[in-house]
């Protein structure tokens, strides 16, 4: 897992990888997999964020928290359905081993990306987590991340944004939003995006050279290492924290997603 490892690379804290299972249905029964993005500290790296508002990125592992409350929700609810969560665990930090831009690494599945900005890092624990679902045979796969800032300026703290390569997924994750008032707008993964990650050294570029488009691209990034499998991804990084309380939404830490989420296993449960 290229993309864990390097990563952690500049922490004295060691990476991790969280495997969750919860068994509600026969063993033989397709599960369900919901991946969380797990930094637990992002300081940039060896490109660093300007120090005004870092104190907030302790918030990086939002996604993988709420992996743990979905997880928590369906065993607490009984669900029939079998579920895996996934966590990949790093803190980001700069360091004299820290992986640099200019790198070459080798993710989970063999592919090989260039690193132009080590402050786009979740994507490439992400990708790792994503092959690594494959194994699984899933159902559906479904990853939750603080993935962008661009996000933020898109569409704002109202909504999650989410894309994926299966329009049936998406269209019961937008019901399941509105059902929850955790709700998602989808933004497309259109092929002419794609080539704004292409690297002349390696399979792709985990960072888009230009300022067009940040959300997508990474979701195109992502799109490059799913498996054979209804794939979506969820962009909180809007909405998993916020600095003023609004109805049952808190200040601080949200857990957007985990309605959500919940709430689209309630709906498959069922059907």
């Amino acid at each position: 897992m290229g993309g864990v490892l390097e990563v952690a690379r500049g922490s004295r804290r060691e990476p991790r990888f969280l495997i969750m299972r919860y068994n509600g249905a026969a063993e033989n029964e397709q599960p369900y997999v919901v991946i969380g993005k797990g930094v637990t500290f992002d300081s940039g790296g060896i490109s660093l964020k300007p120090g005004s508002g870092m104190a907030n990125m302790k918030m990086d592992m939002c996604g993988s928290a709420a992996t743990v409350g979905i997880v928590e929700a369906v065993s607490q609810l009984g669900l029939k359905i079998n579920l895996i969560g996934l966590i990949p665990m790093v803190e980001n930090m700069p360091g004299g081993d820290s992986f640099k831009p200019g790198d070459v690494i080798t993710a989970h599945n063999g592919m090989t990306i260039e690193i132009d900005n080590t402050d786009a890092e979740g994507r490439l624990i992400l990708a790792d987590a994503l092959s690594y679902a494959k194994q699984f045979n899933p159902k559906s796969v479904i990853d939750l991340a603080t993935l962008t800032g661009a996000v933020v300026i898109a569409i704002g703290n109202v909504a999650s944004a989410v894309m994926g390569n299966d329009q049936d997924l998406i269209d019961k994750l937008s019901k399941a939003g509105k059902e929850s008032y955790d709700r998602v707008w989808q933004l497309p993964l259109w092929d002419e995006y794609d080539r704004m990650i292409d690297s002349d050294i390696a399979d792709v570029r985990n960072a888009n050279t230009t300022r067009q488009a940040g959300t997508i691209t990474a979701g195109m990034f992502l799109k490059r290492f799913i498996g054979d499998y209804p794939w979506a991804h969820i962009d909180i990084a809007a909405t998993a924290i916020r600095d003023y309380k609004q109805d049952y939404t808190p200040k601080n830490a949200t857990g957007a997603g985990v309605r959500l989420v919940t709430q689209y296993l309630m709906n498959e449960a069922i059907s």
